[in-house]
Formats: C-alpha cells, structure tokens, sequence
C-alpha cells in the first residue's frame, strides 16, 4: 500500500492534453470540496459549477464527476450544472445534457432500510438518507468506528447489500455500484471512447475508479493522506487539485 506523500503530483494537466485527449473523472468530497463534519455542511464556492462547465470545455466534455452522492444531492449543492455526472457510487448515470444512461439506480428494500434505521439509532450513528443507499456516520464519534462497522457488515451480509467504507462512514448499496464501473460506462461512450481516463479521488471508494482508469490506459491521483493501492500520483490537499485543473 502506498503512502501518497511517496507518490509524485501529476504532470501539469496542459501537458497530458498535449500527448492525445484524456477523460477526467472526479470526486466531489474531499477531492473538489473540503469534507465537513456532517455531508449537508460542506461549503461549495458559489461559481463552482461554472468552473467546472469551463474546464469540462477545454477537453471537448469528455469529463465527469463521479460522486457518493446523488445527482439530485450534488444539484442542491452545485446549481445546475452541465456537466457528465455519475452519483450514488456510479449507479446513477447522467450525461451531459442531462439524459441518463445505463439501468435505473434502484433505491434500498424496505426491509433492509428499516433495519439500517434501527442499527443507527442502537449505534449512535449518524443516518445520512440517499436516493439509492443510506449511509452511517461516526464523524463525530470516532470511537464509535469497531461497533457501527461490524454492525453495518453483519447488515449487509442479511440483506444482500454492498457495504462502502469511507472516512468515517459507511454506506449501503446494491451490489454493482461502484466508481469503476462508472467509468468503465463513461468510457464506452462516443465521446469519452480512445481518451486516457484520469481519476482524481480522496477515499477508499475511489481505488475503484483508479482500477479501472488503470485498467484502460489512465491513472489514478489519490487527495490526502489516505494510503493507496492503486493511485499513480498525488495531491495532497482539495486547493491542489483546484491548482493543477486550473479551476
């Protein structure tokens, strides 16, 4: 596992546009907005998404951003924005203009919802509700972390649900939903198709979209202090990513 402060930052992002066209995929927390304590509380610059539309421009759109979060949730926070996106961990699929691909994201059985409800509140956990998953939260209770992680493992196995780990949280999802099989589909797209992928990501989540970027002739770059599997480069903070994209 590598430690990113031994990995070296990318090559400026003008320089791999020189080489051939590259597709960019990025997270959203902890990659272009710093976490917060609780997932409503993250503080997005007002023209964030219009930064965003402009550099999506300058490499002819083939660029996404690939997000735990819904994109009616990523909406709320960014406006409208046009932008390609892929939110709940990749399961929901938007281009673009806003017309969806792949299957429709399925939302949680009731019965593993109600169990999950009931897990958080005997945990002390934090429930975060989404379209397609339901998160828990131990941010604020670090010591929390053993109990609400073999109480959400125990859950998932009952259910027959994947279980995302992240900075303290983790998030229950169909099985399939991941960041990269994300960009796999992005990929077998006309427009992203014979691009280098590029995957800028914080969390554990993200090693996905680095496999896959990998896996297809790209790279992973790992934000932060989280060790890493499959990153080929690092950042080490949300302002670095925002210097070497230009935004």
């Amino acid at each position: 596992m590598d430690n990113p402060r031994d990995l070296p930052p990318p090559p400026p992002i003008d320089t791999l546009g020189a080489k051939g066209p590259i597709a960019l995929f990025l997270d959203f927390d902890g990659t272009l907005v710093p976490i917060a304590p609780t997932p409503d509380r993250i503080a997005v610059p007002p023209d964030l998404a219009k930064r965003l539309e402009e550099l999506s421009a300058r490499l002819d759109h083939r660029m996404a951003v690939v997000s735990g979060r819904s994109p009616a949730n990523l909406a709320e926070h960014l406006g409208p924005l046009a932008v390609a996106v892929a939110g709940s961990h990749g399961a929901a699929r938007r281009k673009r203009d806003g017309s969806t691909f792949g299957p429709d994201a399925e939302r949680l059985p009731d019965a593993a919802i109600g169990a999950i409800e009931r897990t958080a509140d005997r945990a002390g956990a934090l429930l975060e509700r989404k379209a397609h998953g339901l998160a828990l939260h131990y941010r604020s209770a670090p010591e929390k972390e053993d109990a609400v992680v073999e109480a959400a493992q125990a859950l998932a196995a009952e259910h027959g649900l994947a279980l995302k780990r992240g900075k303290c949280v983790v998030e229950f999802v169909l099985p399939g939903a991941d960041k990269g099989r994300a960009v796999e589909a992005f990929m077998a797209e006309p427009e992203f198709a014979g691009a280098m992928p590029v995957f800028v990501g914080d969390d554990v989540t993200d090693e996905d979209g680095f496999c896959a970027a990998a896996k297809n002739g790209g790279f992973g770059v790992a934000v932060g202090e989280r060790p890493s599997d499959s990153a080929l480069y690092h950042l080490p903070a949300v302002s670095d990513v925002h210097a070497w994209l230009k935004l």
